[in-house]
């Protein structure tokens, strides 16, 4: 059975990177700056945050869930790791561990009370948002963290690519994320179990494991993007990425995730963070104000989102 239904990722891939084309060629007349290398590697240097979060995202909006703690989960693991660092005199690495690990236990909470109690998790991650944002502020007793050089071999561009070892991690999340999801059993029982839970759960699989993990595979992904977007500051900020979430979806839905569950594609989510980054860079670039690119980022999502209900209504037509 095609788990996938009639989702065909090729096509929406394809379909997404003329989009991208076609931006990148409205802003290149626009403004004289922006097909310059320049630009392209600031882009690259600036999303592995969201794009870790989006892949989280990716694998939990195809068990049909929602995550809307990623941002407060990312400045939490955040927080961590520079307190660690400035307060407490840990090394790079056991703290880097730490802040995935603080990323992983949010993740894990967020699924173990949604799918055991059996509450939404629209509800558990809202809770998990204020949580997780509270316990920011009390772990930075509410100032920014300034941590210094240590992170650099993170955040620095590497001499031959330009782009910095962060992007490389995130690049890598993608392919991985894409290989889980559409190669492993894990991957497949995601999909399976958004688009027909009570069918899974008849043909005798246990689908609560199933479930958490994608929480779980969230939260670490939001761990190491809180890892990256401290690296790429060098600070740990109480207020650091607020309203993530929100672009995180965004990116899903613009890759053609679908928000009813059981489809969903990694590169086509990685398409989508790239659109959202293109957009508000271009936008940058003309001087367009920042109410103006939320209002015409916002668009462009809700343009997704109806082109996503058409394509499920004529799917169900058909």
């Amino acid at each position: 059975m095609n788990m996938l239904g009639t989702f065909k990722p090729q096509k929406q891939q394809a379909g997404l990177t003329a989009v991208l084309i076609l931006l990148c060629g409205i802003f290149g007349v626009s403004s004289e700056n922006f097909l310059a290398t320049p630009t392209f590697i600031s882009i690259a240097n600036q999303i592995p945050d969201l794009t870790l979060v989006a892949v989280g995202m990716t694998f939990v909006l195809v068990i049909g869930g929602i995550d809307l703690s990623t941002g407060s989960t990312l400045a939490l693991s955040s927080a961590v790791f520079g307190v660690l660092l400035t307060e407490h005199d840990w090394t790079l690495f056991p703290a880097s561990i730490a802040c995935i690990a603080t990323g992983s236990l949010c993740g894990l909470a967020n699924g173990f009370i949604s799918i055991k109690a059996r509450i939404p998790s629209f509800i558990v991650t809202l809770g998990m948002l204020e949580i997780a944002r509270g316990a920011t502020k009390v772990v930075t007793q509410s100032q920014t963290k300034y941590i210094g050089s240590i992170t650099d071999p993170i955040s620095d561009p590497l001499p031959v690519l330009s782009v910095s070892p962060a992007f490389l991690v995130a690049v890598f999340a993608v392919i991985a994320g894409q290989f889980v999801l559409s190669k492993t059993v894990f991957g497949r029982y995601c999909i399976a179990v958004g688009t027909n839970e009570e069918a899974v759960i008849m043909s005798g699989v246990r689908i609560a494991p199933y479930q958490i993990m994608a929480f779980c595979v969230c939260g670490a992904l939001c761990g190491i993007a809180g890892l990256t977007h401290a690296a790429k500051l060098s600070t740990a900020d109480p207020n650091a990425a607020i309203g993530m979430e929100l672009s995180a979806i965004a990116a899903c839905v613009i890759g053609g995730t679908s928000l009813m569950g059981g489809r969903g594609n990694v590169i086509s989510t990685f398409l989508g963070v790239l659109i959202i980054s293109v957009l508000q860079t271009g936008l940058a670039q003309l001087g367009v104000s920042e109410p103006m690119k939320q209002v015409t980022t916002g668009s462009v999502i809700i343009i997704a989102v109806l082109s996503d209900a058409l394509r499920r209504r004529w799917s169900s037509n058909g």
